[in-house]
C-alpha cells in the first residue's frame, strides 16, 4: 500500500488480486490534446483489468473530454470508453459534469469548451455514498410545500413534501478553478505534468465514494494529485504511471501530505533513492 509502481497499467493491475480495490479516480490522456512520456493507452485491456480488480460495491471516477479533430467535429471517444465500461460488467451510475471557471478558446463554429465528464461506474450497487451536503436551499423550513407534481397522463398531484435543512446535497455538475500555475492546486510539482485536475477534484470524489482506510487507485497517476488527496483524507493509496519523471513528482506530491511512497520497480530504485535523500 501506498505505493508508486513505475509501469504499463494494465500489466501491472494484472498482478493485483481480484476485489482489491475500493475506490479508482484517474483520467485518461484525451486523444492527442496533450503529450505524455511513453504513455500508451487501451482502454479495453485498463477497463477489464479496472473490473477484475474492483471489489463488489467499489466505484470508478472516469474524468474524460474529447479531443477536436480538423473537419471532423468532437472525437466521441467518451462516450466509447463509457459504453465500454458497461460492455465490461460496470453499472453507469451517475453522469457528472467537470466546469471549468477558466474555458478554452473556441473556434469560429463552436461555443465555449468548459467542461469535461466524471463517470462514476460501480460495480453492483456502490458500497459508500458520502453526499457532500455544501449546498445552500432556498427552502429552509418545507420543501415542496404548496408545489406540484406533473404526472405520465400530464395531470398535476400535489408534491410531497419534506423537511428542509440549510444546506442540501450537490447538483452533480461540479465547478473548480483551473488554468495557470496555482489554480487548482496548493503545489508547484503539479505543473510539471502536462495535464492535471484540481486537487479539490479528486479529494471530493475520495469523500464521497470512500471511507478512511479504503484502497485508492490511480492506475494513470501523472501528476499524483489523487494519491496525494488519498494520503491527506487517510486512504491508503496505489499509483501506476509509465513514465518515471511523472512517478518521481507522484511521490514528491503525496509525501506533501505525509507517509512514504515507494517505487516498487527494482529496476528503478535508484531513481527514488534521490528523491528521499
Amino acid at each position: 500500500m501506498n505505493d508508486v509502481i513505475c509501469g504499463e497499467c494494465s500489466a501491472v493491475m494484472a498482478g493485483f488480486p481480484d476485489n482489491f480495490v475500493d475506490l479508482v479516480v484517474t483520467s485518461p490522456p484525451y486523444g492527442n490534446l496533450r503529450s505524455y512520456n511513453g504513455f500508451v493507452f487501451n482502454h479495453e485491456h485498463i477497463v477489464s483489468q479496472l473490473y477484475r480488480i474492483t471489489k463488489v460495491g467499489g466505484v470508478v471516477v472516469w474524468v474524460v473530454g474529447d479531443q477536436v479533430i480538423d473537419g471532423e467535429g468532437e472525437s466521441g471517444e467518451s462516450f466509447r470508453q463509457a459504453l465500454f465500461f458497461k460492455d465490461a460488467g460496470f453499472r453507469l451510475h451517475d453522469t457528472m459534469i467537470y466546469e471549468k471557471s477558466g474555458c478554452s478558446l473556441p473556434d469560429k463554429t463552436r461555443y465555449f469548451q468548459c467542461f469535461e465528464y466524471m463517470f462514476v461506474f460501480s460495480k453492483g450497487t456502490p458500497n459508500t455514498i458520502n453526499f457532500i451536503e455544501d449546498r445552500k436551499n432556498r427552502f429552509t423550513e418545507r420543501w415542496g410545500e404548496g408545489k406540484k407534481v406533473r404526472n405520465k397522463d400530464g395531470s398535476f398531484s400535489p408534491r410531497k413534501v419534506y423537511p428542509a435543512k440549510e444546506y442540501g446535497k450537490r447538483f452533480n455538475i461540479w465547478r473548480y478553478s483551473v488554468g495557470g500555475q496555482g489554480y487548482g492546486h496548493t503545489d508547484d510539482i503539479a505543473h510539471k505534468h502536462p495535464a492535471t485536475f484540481p486537487e479539490k477534484l479528486a479529494e471530493d470524489h475520495i469523500l464521497s465514494w470512500s471511507n478512511p482506510g479504503d484502497l485508492v487507485l490511480d492506475p494513470m497517476c501523472g501528476s499524483g494529485t489523487t494519491l496525494k488527496m488519498a494520503n491527506k483524507n487517510n486512504r491508503k493509496y496505489i499509483g501506476i504511471d509509465m513514465s518515471e519523471a511523472y512517478c518521481i513528482n507522484a511521490v514528491k506530491r503525496a509525501k506533501l501530505g505525509g507517509g512514504a511512497v515507494l517505487l516498487k520497480d527494482k529496476n528503478q530504485l535508484s531513481l527514488f533513492e534521490a528523491v528521499y535523500e
